[in-house]
């Protein structure tokens, strides 16, 4: 992803691609402190393992390796939390719209 828009005045960012259809705004607000759960979770269905090299990029821009409150996501991939204490998921696996027995 890149970095779509960006506006420190306001404390906001947007990443995304910049052609998809969609994007992420992360929103910094002194006035409402962030408030995260082990289940406030982002999670990406990379579709395949997650390479060594991408974990260590996550840990250094910030990020640390927690397991998962779910153990779906320790067993299906990687949980990551940051430092405001939201966590992210990279998946092995792929995302499908049909739900799935396993």
């Amino acid at each position: 992803m890149q970095v779509i828009w960006r506006s420190p005045e306001h404390g906001l960012l947007m990443v995304g691609w910049p052609e998809a259809t969609w994007h992420l705004e992360l929103v910094d607000d002194p006035s409402n402190p962030p408030t995260p759960t082990e289940e406030d979770l982002l999670v990406l269905y990379l579709g395949n393992a997650v390479a060594a090299a991408t974990v260590r990029r996550v840990v250094e821009a910030g990020g640390r390796t927690v397991r998962a409150r779910n153990p779906y996501w320790d067993e299906w991939g990687i949980t990551f939390e940051d430092p405001d204490g939201y966590r992210i998921v990279l998946s092995s696996r792929n995302w499908t719209n049909t739900p799935s027995e396993d």
